[in-house]
């Protein structure tokens, strides 16, 4: 009785709230209603429904029309704790009635506060907002309390609740600052709504089986797969719009300024989360890859403004905190997207353009902080962004999910081999002074060529290489075949120049945070692929690397060659002995075969190269195997091959003082035996002209040997200054223009050797020789030889030593005339090496010679002594102020960075160099030497004739029986086959025939 009381009096109450007009008659019987103990379960339906229909749906605000609302929502939000198991979807209706009617009204409560000074209606409003809010969150978890439901209807009315009540909260988030003072109040109540909605999503994922998804049967709609599908579809609609709307609201709060940072880590937390959950079922029906670019565009945004801020401020600046504040929102970005795609990586990879220019942009970014000096900014986007940015594309690169080929094309976007980089309006490399950083975050996926992209393209290449052992077998593979890339690129003259000048943050250390050092980006290069080296040594990626030592162990570019002999070094110095010896000799026997003599000084003959690289491996070779190098190429015979190829690894740098102690002394006395030798029969013209393969051979070793200190100077004597005087005599008395050259390089090389032997200045010769120099120099006809000036460097040596040889400070003395004529010479030289050169020579002839005015050596006119400004005045006092500021800085170990000015000779000389290997690539090594021919037919010379099957097959025997004679080689000097004369003809006549087949060669490969 005492239930049916009960029912009766809360049909009554409806009833009276139903039939009054007055607004406060309703509020007090709502209020009443409230007060009731309980309900019978089967009234609480009517009771909801009724509440739904009493929602007040006003026009204009009124205090009392949201009080009654109010207290609508009171009543129902006090029995959602009760078991309201079977009328779920009338609460639910009430919450979708309120969301909407609060979400139109929102806009119209804040446009009247504008407009009128009067709060009173506004704050009844926030109140019900607020209370509207927290009913949501409450109905959210009381869904999470019971099972999914498998009705239809109730399906409906729950997904479109979820989008009523997000919606709601989204357009609350985004109108927070105009609400105050409850713009905190409304955060908090958002929050939860919020952390509701995603427990339910994962509530509801967890209960189903979301392989079901769009797995309805076409035979019977009523089997047991469709209820499943339907629930499981149900539980995605529901996730999808959570995700949609969590988007939004991530979206909204990292526009706002840093204020809602609480409201940004929920909101793509809680995607994050969402999408992690079911295994990747949502990929089919989420856009995950919108999501990604969502994110990829907020890092970008906060860094453009970042950067278009700093550009403006002086260097030094940007503090620690304020970098931190910039970069830790972009940290979360990519955190968040990084999660996103390792559980999605083939939506990810949809959109591998974007994520990898994003990438890039930030390696760039980086780059570009250490070019403008930003030391504090640089050093926190080491430790923040730079991880985790480059996780973002290795999360890609290492998927198992993704195809090789993916990865592949990937790498290929990443890494192409374009000849052309394209331009763009701001772009540094079309001469701006200063990087404009902001330019980087405006370009789109179409200029990933961009030039001003390239240093940060290097930079991620380079740290692929160095964390290589956490890359799959797969992208090692791949990596390694993009080596040749990275040589191609440091050709680019702006990435030559960076290559030498700039430095680099990077991490040192272990630990959470490891401090940050800076390292030359040529340094960084190196260790980066050695790095790599080591990693792939044992996998089936060392067969790219081997072929990219060997392709480009003659790179045309020296950088390019430096880079890769350090590489063949390293390898050398750590790979099987057996391997590294094999490969010296092969080496060693090309060396062989391209010995003439007149290429030996020709630093850029093949010779030379050959010598080069043969030179720095010996340095980290054992000591037998140095010897071994020395029997195979030089030898014991005196002949004219073994004199030629003497002198190139001797010009080179051969280690001299690496050889056992009796192939040292060997050597030794060879040196110095033929020295003696040549010099003695100097004044006979034919030996003079050509003897020993190339005239002057061993003063050319000789001068080699002293860089070494293997030949003691004091086995030099006086017979040198003879010999000098005697080549001086015959260098005047040369007419033809080759001879002349070879007597100019051997004066040279001269001077060079009697710099060295500081006993001699103090000979009974040396005036001679003075007076002989400043006749040539300054007196003589030779004056007028443009070509002299290539002896002034070794002359400026000579110059030097002369601190140590007595002068008279008297004008009738034609020694110490001819001295300070001499200084004259080089002290106006404006050139800024010979201006170096000079400069140095004069500065330790002034700190040993006896002589006290040292004013008579500086002419008015020195390069020195105009003034640096108008360029005009010279003056002695500028000059020695110059001359002292020049030894200081030559005694100075300054770390310092490269002047603008500087910078652009630096990019001047890669151009330079760059057209350089451009000439040497386009050169048609088949036609060379060959006449072009015009045909009388334009279409037979534009016709590609094919030869006979019988000419090509008969020029590759020729090619395989020339190898087979250069194998032999070696045994037939060892062997002392008839005597070196008979060898020495058969290697003369070996490297003719060699040229030969190779023409023919060329030929045929081009037709």
């Amino acid at each position: 009785m005492a239930g049916e009381s009960s029912s009766n009096e809360v049909q009554c109450l409806l009833e009276a709230i139903t039939s009054s007009d007055v607004v406060e008659n309703r509020i007090q019987l709502l209020a009443k209603l409230g007060e009731s103990d309980a309900f019978e379960k089967s009234d609480l339906a009517s009771v909801i429904s009724s509440l739904t229909m009493f929602w007040e749906d006003f026009t204009c605000l009124d205090i009392s029309q949201c009080t009654l609302n109010k207290t609508i929502l009171h009543v129902a939000a006090k029995y959602l704790e009760t078991d309201i198991s079977g009328c779920l979807g009338h609460f639910l209706s009430l919450g979708i009635k309120a969301s909407i009617w609060s979400g139109k009204h929102l806009k119209m409560t804040l446009m009247s506060t504008e407009e009128s000074e009067e709060e009173d209606h506004s704050n009844h409003f926030f109140q019900l907002l607020l209370d509207l809010l927290s009913y949501s969150a409450a109905c959210f978890s009381v869904l999470a309390r019971y099972p999914v439901s498998d009705d239809k209807e109730l399906m409906i009315v729950t997904e479109q609740f979820t989008f009523e009540q997000l919606n709601l909260t989204k357009v609350s988030i985004s109108e927070i600052k105009r609400i105050q003072p409850f713009a905190s109040e409304v955060l908090k109540v958002a929050q939860l709504v919020l952390d509701a909605v995603i427990r339910l999503c994962k509530v509801y994922s967890n209960a189903v089986n979301l392989d079901f998804v769009d797995a309805r049967t076409e035979k019977d709609n009523n089997s047991t797969d469709c209820d499943e599908a339907d629930t499981a579809n149900h539980v995605i609609n529901i996730t999808k719009c959570t995700v949609k709307q969590l988007c939004e609201l991530g979206v909204l709060a990292a526009n706002d300024g840093g204020s809602l940072v609480t409201m940004l880590n929920l909101s793509w937390k809680g995607v994050v989360t969402l999408l992690q959950l079911g295994k990747g079922a949502f990929a089919m029906k989420l856009n995950v890859a919108d999501i990604l670019l969502t994110l990829v565009s907020l890092a970008n945004e906060s860094l453009r403004c970042a950067a278009e801020t700093w550009f403006f401020l002086p260097l030094e600046t940007v503090s620690v905190s304020e970098a931190k504040r910039i970069f830790l929102p972009v940290k979360f970005y990519l955190i968040n997207a990084v999660r996103i795609s390792s559980q999605y990586p083939c939506q990810a990879f949809s959109v591998y353009k974007d994520i990898t220019l994003c990438v890039v942009m930030i390696s760039t970014f980086k780059i570009l902080l250490s070019k403008e000096h930003l030391k504090s900014a640089s050093e926190v986007f080491v430790e923040l962004l730079e991880p985790i940015s480059f996780h973002f594309l290795i999360s890609l690169l290492n998927s198992a999910q993704l195809k090789q080929e993916d990865k592949f094309f990937v790498l290929d976007w990443l890494f192409n081999n374009e000849s052309d980089l394209n331009f763009i309006p701001g772009d540094p490399s079309n001469g701006h002074k200063t990087t404009k950083m902001d330019v980087i975050f405006s370009l789109s996926s179409d200029n990933m060529n961009s030039k001003i992209l390239l240093l940060g393209r290097v930079s991620l290449f380079l740290n692929i290489l160095k964390t290589a052992a956490d890359l799959e077998e797969d992208m090692r593979l791949g990596i390694a075949r993009k080596l040749g890339w990275l040589l191609t690129v440091l050709i680019d003259e702006e990435i030559y120049s960076s290559c030498l000048s700039l430095q680099i943050a990077i991490p040192y250390g272990s630990g959470k945070t490891p401090e940050s050092v800076y390292q030359p980006l040529f340094f960084s290069i190196l260790l980066s692929l050695k790095t790599f080296m080591i990693v792939i040594s044992s996998s089936l990626a060392w067969s790219e690397m081997e072929s990219f030592l060997l392709e480009n162990i003659f790179h045309p570019h020296f950088l390019c060659w430096d880079i890769v002999m350090e590489l063949w070094c390293f390898l050398v110095s750590h790979a099987e002995v057996d391997m590294v010896n094999d490969f010296i000799e092969k080496l060693c026997l090309l060396l062989i075969s391209v010995a003439s003599s007149e290429s030996v000084l020709v630093p850029g003959s093949a010779l030379r190269k050959v010598a080069r690289s043969t030179c720095m491996l010996l340095m980290f070779v054992s000591q037998s195997m140095v010897d071994r190098v020395y029997s195979i190429i030089v030898g014991s015979n005196r002949s004219q091959s073994s004199s030629i190829l003497l002198v190139a690894l001797l010009m080179e740098g051969f280690p001299l003082n690496l050889l056992s102690h009796k192939m040292k002394s060997i050597a030794t006395q060879r040196i110095l035996t033929e020295y003696y030798v040549f010099i003695e029969r100097f004044d006979d013209a034919s030996l003079g002209v050509c003897g020993s393969g190339v005239g002057g051979a061993p003063v050319f070793a000789l001068s080699a040997a002293l860089q070494s200190l293997l030949v003691s100077i004091s086995n030099i004597d006086i017979k040198i200054l003879r010999f000098l005087v005697a080549v001086i005599h015959r260098y005047r008395n040369t007419v033809e223009n080759s001879m002349k050259d070879h007597q100019r390089k051997l004066l040279s090389e001269t001077l060079g050797i009697i710099s060295n032997a500081k006993h001699l200045y103090a000979s009974d010769g040396m005036e001679e020789v003075i007076l002989e120099l400043q006749n040539l120099f300054i007196s003589g006809p030779a004056v007028a030889d443009t070509q002299l000036y290539q002896c002034k460097p070794n002359l400026a040596t000579f110059m030097a030593g002369l601190g140590h040889t007595e002068l008279v400070e008297s004008d009738i003395s034609a020694k110490s005339s001819a001295v300070r004529e001499l200084y004259h010479m080089l002290l106006r030289e404006q050139h800024w090496a010979f201006v170096h050169l000079a400069m140095t020579a004069f500065g330790y002839f002034a700190a040993r010679t006896s002589c006290n005015e040292l004013w008579r050596f500086v002419p008015q006119n020195a390069a020195l002594s105009f003034d640096l400004d108008s360029g005009n005045e010279a003056s002695e006092e500028g000059f020695l102020a110059e001359l002292k500021a020049f030894l200081e800085k030559e005694t100075a170990l300054l770390t310092i960075s490269p002047s603008y000015d500087q910078l652009q000779l630096l990019v001047k000389e890669g151009l330079l160099l760059k057209e350089m290997v451009q000439k040497h690539q386009n050169t048609d090594l088949g036609a060379v030497g060959c006449d072009t021919m015009e045909s009388d037919v334009e279409s037979q010379a534009n016709k590609r004739r094919k030869l006979p099957d019988g000419i090509r097959e008969g020029v590759e025997l020729l090619q395989s029986g020339l190898k087979v004679i250069g194998d032999g080689l070696p045994q037939l000097e060892q062997n002392h086959f008839n005597g070196a004369e008979l060898h020495d003809k058969f290697v003369t006549n070996f490297s003719h025939l060699q040229e030969v087949i190779g023409q023919l060669a060329g030929i045929a490969g081009s037709v």
